[in-house]
């Protein structure tokens, strides 16, 4: 199985590091210090459940993993809509998409029978860019409900 953390920040690296210490193939898509320091010395994690340290693949370019099996979005909700030029070199045929949002996901109603059917909430899927850049039918809903924080790039905290 390859997964995909498109957003490895606090949320993102932590699940990801968990995926890699279980033998998933992992891609951690991140950004500015936090990439380089999990390029250079892995990913560290602090946690009250022992701490422990990897070395997944890291980049800041998604066309570098290609398509995986699962896609872990870690965005915040707003950079959703933006998002689809970074999630479709990580798309196959079958690819779920893996939402981990606070509050009402943008495909709430998707394939949901009765009076609210088709419908699109306005708020959280402007004119449709979201369900346009990230594919309903591809989504799996996640909660997330640790919480963590980057102590310093590369280092995340459980607490």
């Amino acid at each position: 199985m390859r997964v995909a953390v498109l957003g490895a920040g606090a949320i993102g690296a932590y699940v990801g590091a968990g995926l890699h210490r279980a033998g998933v193939e992992v891609s951690l898509i991140a950004r500015g210090a936090h990439l380089q320091a999990i390029r250079a010395s892995g990913l560290k994690v602090l946690s009250p459940r022992g701490d422990f340290e990897v070395h997944p693949h890291a980049t800041d370019n998604p066309e570098e993993v290609g398509p995986v099996d699962h896609v872990f979005l870690g965005l915040k909700a707003n950079q959703y809509a933006a998002a689809g030029p970074m999630v479709q070199p990580l798309l196959h045929e079958t690819t779920t998409l893996i939402t981990a949002q606070n509050g009402i996901p943008y495909w709430y109603f998707h394939g949901l029978p009765g009076p609210f059917e088709g419908r699109r909430i306005e708020s959280v899927d402007p004119n449709g860019t979201v369900s346009e850049a990230l594919p309903v039918e591809r989504a799996v809903g996640c909660v997330v409900y640790a919480a963590t924080e980057i102590e310093a790039p590369g280092v995340i905290r459980h607490l």
